[in-house]
């Protein structure tokens, strides 16, 4: 692959993204706006780069892995300032989906072409190269980034045109957050029933009723595992992001009203920074 890719947002994902690009053979750079530490870039495998302009420089293929709406529109309203001839941007944020809709025109005006690929996984998946992408974008666009997108997901869909693939992972995320709802509203039952946590845990990994996503979270879940993968805050972000959606186009969301209510009581309780796993450990007194 030719291509030199420029990763745009340095959080978790971001870094994570960096990581298993240069991992497997790419010429990446890192930019974010709180800046980074060149050594510590470096010893992931990436070149950490000071301005945006300098990344959009450096860059065929900009990939921004930033953390909502308004930060998203921030850095497409500046990349669209800039020569963006011949360089692919691909947004994988969970965002509303006329965020990367209404950007297409300056992007392209500026030379650039524009599509969306959200990410359905966390960071030990894109390490993993495992992550689900949905891809909004021209037919031609989508296959320029697949080879990229190849190097982290063995899971990409071609959903649409731009904003598709945001839309595809809005179902994705309502899917899987009304079902962590579910194994919430289960294990505090089967705990107020008298049942051990950890083995009524084991036996839910062991059931027809289990997922990848429970399976993936068991040791976090049980408190053996205390490493922070996506956080409450992030989820609280993207369950707000689902309730405008749903909002929009007059859909009732009546189970993630109810995952709400467990976000807000979580982060009452200071547990914003903690992995989605401590919304199940704690009413199994795992924290």
């Amino acid at each position: 692959m030719n291509e030199r890719l420029g990763v745009i947002g340095l959080g978790r994902m971001g870094w994570a993204l960096a990581a298993r690009f240069a991992e497997q053979g790419a010429d990446v750079r890192g930019w974010t706006r709180s800046g980074v530490d060149a050594g510590e870039a470096a010893a992931s495998g990436f070149e950490s780069v000071a301005r945006i302009e300098d990344i959009v420089a450096a860059s065929d293929v900009l990939i921004l892995s930033l953390f909502d709406d308004a930060a998203v529109r921030d850095v497409l309203e500046r990349l669209a300032t800039f020569d963006l001839s011949d360089r692919l941007i691909v947004e994988t944020s969970t965002i509303s989906p006329n965020v990367a809709r209404t950007a297409v025109a300056a992007i392209e005006a500026a030379g650039g072409r524009l599509i969306d690929a959200p990410i359905s996984g966390g960071p030990e998946m894109v390490s993993a190269g495992t992550i689900g992408l949905f891809v909004g974008g021209t037919t031609e666009d989508a296959a320029r980034f697949w080879p990229i997108g190849a190097l982290v997901s063995d899971k990409m869909a071609h959903i649409g045109d731009v904003g598709a693939g945001m839309a595809m992972k809005v179902v994705n995320n309502i899917v899987a957050y009304t079902s962590l709802q579910g194994v919430i509203e289960a294990v505090t039952v089967g705990n107020r029933l008298g049942l051990d946590g950890k083995l009524m845990l084991e036996v839910l990994a062991a059931s027809p009723v289990t997922s990848p996503f429970f399976e993936a979270r068991l040791k976090k879940f049980t408190g053996q595992d205390q490493a922070v993968g996506f956080t409450i805050d992030g989820l609280v972000k993207d369950a707000r992001v689902l309730l405008e959606v749903a909002a929009l186009v007059g859909a009732e969301t009546p189970a993630l009203n109810g995952l709400i209510r467990e976000l807000t009581s979580a982060t009452d309780d200071a547990l914003g920074e903690r992995d989605i796993a401590a919304l199940v450990a704690r009413p199994l007194g795992f924290l």
